[in-house]
């Protein structure tokens, strides 16, 4: 009895880590953010956002994305600099999750702060939050219906 809830537990802990992903990895396998990631990949940002974090990413879906221009996404996406810019705009530093939000002013890993806002809703600079709490290993993430844009 003893080895079968040794076997049972350690078999248990061996899937549970299976299932552990990092934002990146929840981010990839949600299917509603290939631009976002594939911006993440163009920046050279995937082995940071898959550290250690804490993060919280205010991501934005491929909608919107689409609501940039595509000549003007495509020129941003071949501007690593200007891309990591704008891709670190959206993250904070540790794990906010969406009952721990308050209004005010937030430092950004980019180093700009973004204004939230709460009346009728959450709000980053403008942009609807529309989903929240998407857990990950390294952090959280609060869905965006537009690209942020630092000042």
């Amino acid at each position: 009895m003893k080895k079968s809830l040794i076997a049972l537990t350690l078999g248990f802990g061996v899937s549970m880590s299976a299932f552990a992903q990092d934002i990146v990895d929840v981010a990839s396998k949600a299917g509603t953010f290939k631009t976002l990631v594939a911006a993440v990949q163009a920046a050279g940002l995937v082995d940071t956002l898959k550290g250690p974090g804490p993060f919280t990413v205010f991501a934005p879906s491929d909608e919107a994305f689409a609501k940039i221009p595509k000549d003007k996404l495509d020129a941003l996406i071949k501007d690593k600099a200007a891309l990591t810019k704008v891709l670190t705009y959206h993250v904070v530093p540790g794990k906010v999750m969406a009952k721990d939000v308050k209004a005010g002013k937030v430092k950004t890993v980019q180093g700009s702060e973004i204004t939230v806002a709460t009346t009728g809703g959450v709000m980053v600079d403008g942009a609807k939050v529309v989903a929240t709490d998407v857990a990950a290993t390294n952090g959280v993430i609060h869905v965006i219906d537009t690209v942020i844009m630092p000042k």
